[in-house]
């Protein structure tokens, strides 16, 4: 087992040394420091996140069928 130390910012994972290896090897990694409060709570949900009310005042206008939006979306995207 090796050691390198290495530092995990915005979803990319630098090693402070190079470490080299013809085949994959497992790895695990540690966070040695704790989040700041304030970044945890930005990425959590809330009870509101999921308001049928807000969804309502988005769709008042709309006359269409949800379910044949939905549909002609995913045939779309095929």
């Amino acid at each position: 087992m090796t050691e390198v130390a290495g530092t995990y910012q915005n979803g990319v994972l630098k090693l402070d040394r190079e470490y080299i290896s013809k085949d994959p090897v497992k790895v695990i990694v540690t966070f040695l420091e704790e989040p700041a409060e304030d970044e945890l709570a930005e990425k959590r949900l809330s009870l509101a996140d999921f308001s049928l009310l807000k969804g309502r005042e988005i769709l008042k206008n709309y006359s269409g069928s949800i379910s044949d939006a939905v549909i002609e979306e995913r045939r779309s995207s095929l």
